[in-house]
């Protein structure tokens, strides 16, 4: 039998929405990984479209946890990181990166702070600095095109984009660090949205499309850098866990579309695990 795969992953539990931790745990479970998790803060609900939510930090947590896990000897296949409240919790990454990281680990480093053109209210203009630190650590981050902008210092531009623009954007992404970059919410048209990947130690770089549907969904990026992960960990080529991802996703989005449910409540993720689960058990992308 072989190896069960392990990984950290440092986000933030939403109690309720769907995003977060409660996709990411479930979503590598599925994927047969043996997943640990640090809190980053705990939330009552994710914060868009609610208001009057709960709000507890977890900042302190996370350095005593991490000692704990080296007296333990604990090692990881990779480490994958999400929300971070706070430029303290982004030194604190960076330091359990350093703790951690050995030449086999995949640093995975999703920079959720922004969306639709906008920096997410809990954070300060300075906050994206922070995090153009944290990236260049990672073999592989996977920002939307509002948080793309924002670690490259430049204006962020509508869709639709062109693929000059989009191959430009993933080529000065990676010169931070990041050998692999996966872009996401790239819409070429009015029909289709997906993902852009670009790997700068191989050259390789393509796109994975799905077909729209309109609306805002929430968490959608949490799920897709999950399952990307999930897949990067089990082996799959950086094209194959972006094609993945992007039909997985697209799945929970039409889902919830064709059920007309509360999109404030989170998509359907549920329904698509075992599909998941069979494709990372046997190794092959349909």
């Amino acid at each position: 039998m072989k190896r069960q795969k392990k990984v950290a992953a440092i986000h933030d539990i939403s109690c309720m929405g769907k995003c977060s931790l409660t996709t990411a745990l479930p979503i590598l479970s599925a994927a047969g990984i043996s997943t640990s998790v640090i809190p980053t803060a705990v939330l009552s609900t994710h914060t868009g479209g609610f208001t009057g939510y709960t709000y507890r930090d977890l900042t302190e947590d996370i350095p005593k946890i991490s000692r704990h896990w080296q007296s333990l000897g604990l090692s990881f296949d990779g480490i994958y990181t999400g929300f971070l409240g706070s430029y303290e919790q982004l030194r604190m990454v960076i330091d359990f990166i350093g703790a951690f990281k050995t030449p086999d680990t995949i640093i995975c480093v999703d920079p959720a702070m922004a969306d639709f053109g906008k920096l997410y209210p809990t954070f300060s203009p300075t906050f994206p600095a922070g995090m153009v630190n944290l990236c260049s650590r990672a073999d592989i981050i996977v920002p939307n095109m509002t948080e793309a902008a924002l670690i490259l210092g430049r204006e962020y531009s509508e869709p639709p984009y062109s693929e000059a623009f989009v191959s430009d954007t993933m080529r000065e992404l990676s010169e931070s660090g990041p050998k692999q970059v996966v872009l996401t919410g790239i819409q070429a048209d009015s029909a289709n949205i997906g993902c852009a990947y670009y790997d700068r130690i191989t050259g390789e770089s393509g796109f994975a499309f799905s077909e729209y549907y309109p609306g805002r969904y929430h968490g959608t990026g949490d799920i897709f850098a999950s399952v990307l992960f999930g897949s990067l960990v089990n082996g799959f080529s950086l094209a194959a866990s972006a094609k993945i991802a992007s039909k997985f996703t697209s799945g929970c989005i039409k889902r919830t579309y064709e059920a007309g449910t509360d999109t404030r409540f989170g998509v359907n993720f549920e329904d698509g695990l075992a599909e998941y689960a069979v494709i990372m058990n046997n190794g092959i992308l349909d």
